[in-house]
C-alpha cells in the first residue's frame, strides 16, 4: 500500500523498497514550482514577503494587483473568498500538469527556507495536496468532530498556505461559486472533512508544521533558531523547521518580530543585512531639492534644558528653508524660551506656526500638525519631536529620510536605564511588553533597523501615508489609550510598519519627573534627574581632559587651578543668587551658622538658602573629589561641608577680605565672572608664600588647603562686581 501511494505522484519514479535511499535523486525539479499569492495592494508586509522570496529564488505570480479588495476583514470575521476566485481563474490558464503550486498569503508571511527543502518535504508528505495546519478551528466550531484525527500534531486545516499538483488544486477549487466576501477557510475545510473529496483530491495536513507554521495558537511553540548566517523558526513542540511562517489572525506583531530576523534580515555573523537596501540618498541633491519637512515640536509638561533643545534644533544639519515648524506649547513656564527662539531664529525657517493650550489640548495639537502636512501638497515628511528629546546627532533628520521607511524612529534611551522610545512587543491589552531582544537592542548588542509595534517621542513619517492610508483626521484620540498609543494602534491597523533604528547613536530623553519651576534657572537643580545633561550644560568643556592633557596649573605651592564650570553655569549661579537677593550684611553676627558668629564675614548667600546644598554636594562629590584625590595623593574625601556660599565683592560694599585661615581641610574657590570685563582688581594672596593669583579665570577653581599652611586674603576689587563660589570641604 505504501508503494502504491508513491504512484500517485506524476513525474516521480517508483522506488523499490530495497532502494529507498535512491529516492533522493528523484526530486521534483525546482523549476516546476510556482508560488501564487494574492495582493491587491503593495503593503509593507507584501514587500517583506517578496524580499524573502527573492532571497531564496522563488518564482512568484501575484494575483489581484490593482483590484479592489472585497474579501472582507477576516481578522475578525470570515472572508477571503476573493482569493479563491482569483486562484481559480489563474489556474484555468495553466496547462502543465507536472507543475507544483504553492498558494500562500503574502501580507503576513515570510519564507524561512528555499524551494529545494519545500519540495523535499512536500514529497515526503506523500499526498498530492498539503495544507497548513492549526490547533484552533475557524470559522465554524461545529465542524470540529468531522475533522479526521491525527496521531500527532495539529488537527485543523489552515487556508493561508497549501501546496499541491496543478490538476489536484484545479479540481479542488473548481466547485467555487461563492462571493468574494465568503470564507475561503470554510470552503477548503468542507472539502477536507468530506472523506470522498479528501480521498479524490488526495489532501493531507502538515500537522507537525514541517512546511507551514501558522502562529495563531502556536506562539509558545515557536522560537528563533540562529544558524550560520541565517535564521530559522523552530517549532519546539514537534522539533521541526517550517519553510514558511504565517502570522495568521491576531499574530501580526509576532510575524513582524520574527521577520526582523528570518531568513537573514539580522544574524549574529552579518548583523543587519537590509539596513542599506532601498535607501533614499540625499547626497546628490541641491539644498532647494531636499524634501520638505514639517517639524512638529510638542511641549506638554515643564521640561528641563528647553533652551538647549532649541540650540540643538538650530544645529540640525538640514536646509532650514526646507523646514517648516509647528510648535505646540502647553506650558506657560516655557513661553519665554519659545518666543526668544522664534524672535532670534524663526525667520530662518520656511514657515512657523505656534499654537498654545488655550487653542487646543495635546491630542488635538498632534492631529492638527499632521493635518497641516496632509493638506500641503509640498510636504514630504512630518518629523514629530517632543521637547524632552535630546538629539545629539546633528544628522538625525537626514539619516531617517535616507532610510526611506514609512515610519521610522531614531532610538533614544534614558541614561542608566532600560527605558527607550520604542516597545518591542505589546501585551494582550495593548500595553508595553518586553520582547526577547529588547535589552540587546537598547544596549546596542544588536544593531539594525527593527520593525516594532510602538514608537514615541521622536519619529519621521512619510506624508504620503497621511494622504492615503491615514486620511482620518483624528489619529491621536482614544477613550482607552494614551495619544501616542492611539496613534500607533491606528498605524498598525492599516498594516503600516513602524521601525526604530539603532544603527547610529542619536541621543537620549530627559527625565521630567520632579522638575521644579520655582527658581529662576531651574536646570541647575537637575544634577540628580538628568546628570549627563547637567554636566554638558554646566561643566567646563575641558574638564574631562584635565588629567589627560595636564590642564591643572600650580600658581602657588599646593594651590591647584583647573577648569570646572562653563560660562553658562557661572552666569546662572550668579543670576540665581541675585534673583534670590537676600545677601548677608557682612557683619560678624550671622544667625545662619552654628554659634551665630562669623569671625571673617563676607557679603554672601549660602547654598542652603536657595535649597541647593544637596545639588552642590553632588557636584563636589562628582567633579571636585576626583581632582582632589589626584592632587593630594592618599587623601580621600566625601566632600562634606558646613559652609558653601557665593560671595559678592564691590568697591563700595565689601572690596576685599582680611587675612585668615579657612575652617576646612581644603577649600574650593570658583571664579564666577571675568576680570577686566565684569570687574577690576580682585584675586587671592597666600601670605606664607607671598604668592598671588591676581587674574582669576571665569569658571576655573582654585583648590588649596584650608588650615595651618595657607593663610590667605582676598585682594581688593577696585571696580565692578566680583562673584566667587566658595566651599569649605571636610571641616
Amino acid at each position: 500500500m505504501r508503494l502504491s501511494s508513491w504512484l500517485l505522484f506524476p513525474g516521480v519514479f517508483i522506488c523499490a523498497l530495497s532502494h529507498v535511499t535512491n529516492c533522493e535523486e528523484q526530486r521534483i525539479p525546482e523549476e516546476k514550482l510556482l508560488v501564487v499569492t494574492v495582493a491587491t495592494k503593495e503593503t509593507d508586509g507584501f514587500r517583506r514577503f517578496l524580499r524573502s522570496a527573492k532571497h531564496f529564488n522563488y518564482t512568484v505570480k501575484v494575483l489581484g494587483r490593482g483590484e479592489k479588495w472585497r474579501g472582507g476583514d477576516y481578522m475578525s470575521a470570515p472572508g477571503g473568498g476573493q482569493k479563491v476566485r482569483l486562484l481559480k481563474g489563474a489556474l484555468e490558464e495553466m496547462k502543465d500538469e507536472d507543475k507544483i503550486i504553492l498558494f500562500i498569503d503574502s501580507y503576513d508571511v515570510v519564507f524561512a527556507s528555499g524551494p529545494k527543502e519545500l519540495l523535499k518535504k512536500f514529497q515526503q508528505a506523500r499526498h498530492k495536496v498539503v495544507f497548513s495546519s492549526e490547533s484552533l478551528i475557524w470559522p465554524d466550531r461545529h465542524l470540529e468532530d468531522k475533522h479526521p484525527h491525527v496521531r500527532e500534531g495539529n488537527r485543523f486545516l489552515g487556508s493561508g498556505g497549501f501546496i499541491g499538483f496543478l490538476p489536484n488544486i484545479k479540481e479542488m477549487v473548481s466547485s467555487w461559486t461563492g462571493k468574494d466576501s465568503e470564507s475561503d477557510q470554510l470552503f477548503f475545510t468542507k472539502i477536507y472533512i468530506d472523506p470522498a473529496k479528501r480521498k479524490s483530491i488526495n489532501i493531507t495536513l502538515d500537522s507537525k508544521c514541517r512546511l507551514f507554521q501558522n502562529l495563531h495558537g502556536a506562539l509558545d511553540e515557536v522560537v528563533l533558531k540562529f544558524e550560520d548566517s541565517r535564521v530559522r523558526a523552530r517549532n519546539v513542540l514537534y522539533d521541526t523547521l517550517p519553510v514558511t511562517i504565517h502570522g495568521n489572525g491576531p499574530t501580526k506583531l509576532q510575524i513582524n518580530y520574527l521577520g526582523n530576523y528570518i531568513p537573514n534580515t539580522w544574524t549574529f555573523e552579518t548583523g543587519c543585512t537590509v539596513c542599506h537596501e532601498d535607501l533614499r540618498s540625499l547626497t546628490a541633491l541641491k539644498e532647494s531639492e531636499y524634501p520638505l519637512v514639517v517639524i512638529g515640536i510638542f511641549i506638554q509638561q515643564p521640561t528641563p534644558f528647553v533652551t538647549v533643545f532649541f540650540e540643538r534644533l538650530l544645529k540640525l544639519q538640514y536646509p532650514k528653508n526646507r523646514l517648516r515648524l509647528f510648535i505646540y506649547n502647553q506650558e506657560a513656564h516655557h513661553e519665554r524660551q519659545v518666543s526668544s527662539f522664534l524672535q532670534d531664529h524663526g525667520s530662518l525657517y520656511q514657515d512657523v506656526k505656534l499654537v498654545g493650550q488655550e487653542d487646543m489640548d495635546a491630542p488635538a495639537s498632534r492631529n492638527l500638525g499632521f493635518d497641516l502636512c496632509r493638506k500641503d501638497k509640498d510636504c514630504d515628511y512630518f518629523f514629530s519631536l517632543d521637547i524632552e528629546v535630546v538629539l545629539k546627532n546633528e544628522n538625525t533628520l537626514k539619516i531617517l529620510i535616507e532610510q526611506n521607511l514609512p515610519v521610522v524612529a531614531p532610538m533614544i534611551t534614558r541614561a542608566g536605564r532600560l527605558w527607550s522610545n520604542f516597545w518591542g512587543a505589546l501585551s494582550a491589552e495593548g500595553y508595553y511588553a518586553r520582547s526577547e531582544d529588547y535589552v540587546d537592542i537598547v544596549q546596542g548588542r544588536r544593531v539594525g533597523v527593527w520593525n516594532v509595534p510602538y514608537v514615541s517621542n521622536v519619529y519621521l513619517m512619510k506624508a504620503s501615508l497621511l494622504r492615503s492610508e491615514l486620511i482620518d483626521y483624528d489619529l491621536f484620540n482614544s477613550h482607552t489609550l494614551d495619544p501616542d498609543m492611539a496613534y500607533c494602534h491606528n498605524v498598525r491597523d492599516k498594516g503600516i510598519f513602524m521601525y526604530v533604528t539603532n544603527v547610529h547613536s542619536f541621543g537620549r530623553i530627559l527625565s521630567t519627573e520632579n522638575y521644579q519651576t520655582s527658581h529662576l534657572h531651574n536646570d541647575l537643580w537637575q544634577i540628580f534627574e538628568n546628570p549627563m545633561d547637567w554636566q554638558e550644560r554646566y561643566i567646563h568643556e575641558n574638564y574631562t581632559r584635565i588629567m589627560k592633557d595636564k590642564l591643572v596649573e600650580t600658581p602657588c605651592p599646593d594651590v591647584y587651578w583647573f577648569p570646572i564650570f562653563s560660562n553658562v553655569a557661572c552666569n546662572h549661579l550668579v543670576e540665581e543668587m541675585e534673583h534670590f537677593g537676600k545677601w548677608s550684611g557682612g557683619g560678624n553676627v550671622d544667625t545662619r551658622i552654628q554659634g551665630g558668629y562669623e569671625n571673617v564675614p563676607t557679603i554672601d548667600i549660602h547654598m542652603n538658602q536657595i535649597n541647593f546644598e544637596k545639588e552642590w554636594h553632588k557636584f563636589l562629590l562628582e567633579f571636585i573629589a576626583p581632582i582632589t584625590e589626584k592632587m593630594y595623593p592618599g587623601y580621600y574625601t566625601k566632600a562634606q561641608f558646613d559652609l558653601a556660599f557665593v560671595v559678592r565683592y564691590r568697591p563700595d560694599e565689601q572690596p576685599s577680605l582680611r587675612p585668615h585661615h579657612d575652617a576646612s581641610t581644603f577649600t574650593i574657590n570658583i571664579a564666577l565672572n571675568q576680570v577686566g570685563l565684569d570687574y577690576q582688581g580682585g584675586g587671592c594672596r597666600f601670605l606664607r608664600y607671598d604668592c598671588s593669583v591676581q587674574a582669576p579665570r571665569k569658571g576655573w577653581a582654585l583648590m588649596h588647603p584650608g588650615r595651618l599652611t595657607h593663610y590667605h586674603e582676598g585682594l581688593p576689587t577696585t571696580a565692578g562686581t566680583r562673584y566667587i563660589a566658595v566651599s569649605f570641604v571636610d571641616p
